[in-house]
């Protein structure tokens, strides 16, 4: 029997809540968990949903953000690399210098990275799972974003939206291939 392909929504601001569990978990599948000092809980909120969806990713991940300064999605992120998924991502040239953004942590783990050579914003928000799963909205990986802004995603198993937004993703991969830049 197929499982139901994935139609969820999410809204934010999420309550602040601890990822460490779900962190450790995807790290050492079936390890005993640790409790985590920290005073935030470990509750299911849009954040902690995000986070499952992401980390269900295998074989690869690709990422188009305007504005990634949110660590704890880097966290995931980083662990989806060393875990042997294809990382790919995708942002904007005059964010990904700005103060707090991971995309320099990123590419020190050693995730690619490529960006626009415009005057215009590349301003898409989208994640695509296994070539599966797409993950859109308005919501930048900010934790401005995320705790306190009135955002939205939406999370489709759907193989049409998906292979639009995976064929955008290849578009722009290719045509931010420094090789290509012109100077």
């Amino acid at each position: 029997r197929r499982a139901r392909p994935v139609r969820e929504v999410l809204f934010f601001p999420s309550r602040p809540c601890c990822i460490e569990a779900l962190l450790a978990e995807a790290a050492e599948p079936g390890a005993p968990a640790r409790p985590c000092p920290c005073p935030l809980p470990s509750a299911d909120t849009a954040l902690s949903r995000l986070v499952r969806r992401l980390l269900s990713a295998r074989r690869s991940l690709d990422l188009c953000l305007f504005s990634f300064s949110c660590p704890q999605l880097a966290r995931v992120v980083q662990l989806l690399h060393r875990r042997g998924v294809r990382v790919r991502l995708v942002t904007d040239s005059q964010y990904m210098g700005l103060h707090g953004s991971q995309i320099g942590r990123l590419r020190h783990a050693g995730i690619q990275v490529r960006h626009d050579q415009h005057s215009g914003y590349m301003h898409h928000k989208f994640a695509i799972v296994d070539r599966r799963m797409l993950i859109t909205g308005s919501l930048n990986w900010t934790t401005q974003a995320i705790q306190s802004n009135r955002e939205n995603v939406l999370v489709v198993e759907d193989a049409e939206y998906v292979k639009a937004f995976q064929d955008e993703f290849e578009r722009m991969w290719e045509e931010y291939n420094p090789a290509n830049y012109s100077f």
